[in-house]
């Protein structure tokens, strides 16, 4: 409930943020309303679109179950065990070792993984993983990082648009009445910023639930967990380089390394998670299924 909360609040903030910086550049009523209206479009874009936008940047390809028969029936058996419907399955042409889920709710859900993670973890490793992707999708946090990720690039978009008018003499006072000078300046240095720790900071949130849920989801923390140190170590060899606005979105923090320690960085610290789950192992009933 914690973490729901603190999502929601953070959410609200990237709404809020983007109102306001409308407001600032373009001034009054005009920038409320403009403002107000690119925010409602960003989530009704993402709300529906969210799927096949991250799919498209990982150029994720679908799999049948002929192509793919082990990740197709684990992918299965964990969806049956969670009472979900079964995500589409899709596989990303990348030696880094990764996996993400995507799409608004369980009925349009989608689970991808790379060749490389294919490649690099046991059994019931990949099942940690999967059932942490499933968890993601059980708890509408696909939704919620297409959203924040939407909201996030619109902000960045506009503060571009901002900067490019004032390089080219767009940014005049008289073209620009009603507008406020300082509030252009913080927008284009400033909100950009802003965006992606908030950002970040509601992926941060959802990851120990993942955690959690694929440690219950499969009975077993400890795999997940080894896991977990595992995919960090590929990724400093070999990050998956995409588009930083949908890097959230993937299992672990694809890019090696930290700057200002935890403020810029998609996921909790993988020493964190794996004391999470270690802990959770000595709660939960010793039956695996």
């Amino acid at each position: 409930m914690t973490n729901q909360l603190k999502t929601a609040v953070l959410l609200a903030a990237l709404s809020g943020l983007l109102i306001a910086i409308s407001y600032w550049v373009i001034g009054g009523t005009s920038g409320l309303i403009i403002g107000i209206g690119l925010a409602a479009v960003t989530n009704l874009f993402s709300w529906y679109q969210s799927d096949k936008i991250a799919l498209a940047v990982y150029q994720a390809q679908p799999v049948s179950q002929g192509e793919a028969p082990g990740l197709y029936r684990m992918v299965q058996r964990l969806s049956d065990r969670a009472n979900i419907p079964m995500p589409k399955v899709y596989i990303v042409p990348s030696q880094g070792a990764n996996a993400f889920a995507t799409g608004r709710d369980p009925e349009h859900a989608a689970v991808a993984v790379t060749e490389g993670i294919l490649n690099i973890l046991p059994e019931d490793e990949l099942e940690g993983v999967i059932a942490h992707e499933l968890t993601h999708i059980i708890n509408r946090d696909t939704l919620t990082q297409a959203v924040a990720a939407t909201v996030a690039g619109a902000i960045s978009f506009l503060a571009q648009m901002v900067s490019y008018s004032l390089w080219f003499g767009g940014g005049s006072r008289d073209d620009n009445r009603g507008a406020n000078p300082l509030g252009v300046l913080l927008t284009v240095m400033l909100a950009p910023l802003a965006a992606t720790i908030i950002q970040l900071a509601i992926s941060r949130t959802r990851e120990f639930s993942a955690d959690a849920g694929s440690a219950r989801l499969t009975g077993n923390p400890r795999a997940l967990a080894r896991a977990l140190q595992r995919l960090e170590g590929s990724a400093r060899q070999m990050p998956l380089n995409a588009n930083p606005a949908y890097e959230p979105l993937l299992i672990i923090n694809s890019i090696s390394g930290q700057f200002m320690g935890n403020l810029f960085s998609s996921h909790p610290a993988t020493e964190e998670r794996v004391a999470a789950l270690l802990k959770l192992e000595q709660q939960l009933p010793t039956t695996v299924y």
